[in-house]
């Protein structure tokens, strides 16, 4: 699973690189560092399909369960196309979460931060829909790669950067992600001491 995630000022910027459509303001007010779950982040989705360019905006991560209000805050890639909470937003509303890096907790429950050496921004998978007059989104988890597994059975389905639009705007291609392996990570505890407490 995916439950936290970081994004900074370099996130922002790369966000700003990859849009034709941006709200500034919106975007300033943007959760920087940390990113829990029910915090607003900001996110990469459809702007002008005619011309298939993106835009950006902030919502908050999280669906909300009907029948008791619980954020579901993962959407796992196997099932996305079937289950009635995800199926119709997975169809019509597929966005990107970017980030610096995710974490994971290992089996003694440290918490453990994956990046790209190569890159600084991850382009998550995922998909949104509205609660309450609000949007909100969930981020699609997959099987851990070789370079993530050590850590933890699931980690957020990763994209490169050419496969953001064929992710937003060609549903065929986006089901064939849904099964892609993500790139590899690499894993960092090094001034991560946090320990999740049950």
């Amino acid at each position: 699973m995916c439950g936290r995630y970081y994004a900074d000022e370099e996130t922002i910027r790369e966000i700003k690189l990859l849009v034709g459509e941006l709200d500034e303001a919106q975007l300033s007010k943007a959760a920087k560092g940390d990113i829990f779950p029910s915090q607003q982040g900001p996110i990469i989705a459809a702007g002008s399909r005619c011309e298939k360019k993106l835009a950006a905006g902030l919502m908050t991560w999280g669906f909300i369960r009907p029948d008791s209000r619980r954020l579901i805050i993962n959407a796992r890639a196997e099932t996305a196309l079937v289950r009635p909470m995800f199926k119709d937003s997975f169809q019509k509303r597929r966005c990107i979460i970017p980030a610096g890096h995710f974490y994971e907790w290992d089996a003694e429950k440290n918490k453990v931060a994956f990046y790209e050496k190569e890159r600084h921004t991850l382009y998550m998978a995922g998909f949104y829909q509205k609660y309450d007059e609000a949007w909100h989104y969930t981020i699609i988890t997959t099987k851990a790669n070789e370079s993530a597994k050590s850590v933890h059975d699931r980690m957020p389905l990763l994209l490169e950067k050419d496969e953001l639009i064929p992710w937003i705007y060609n549903t065929k291609e986006a089901k064939h992600l849904l099964k892609k392996v993500p790139t590899a990570v690499t894993a960092d505890m090094t001034g991560v001491q946090e320990r999740l407490i049950f």
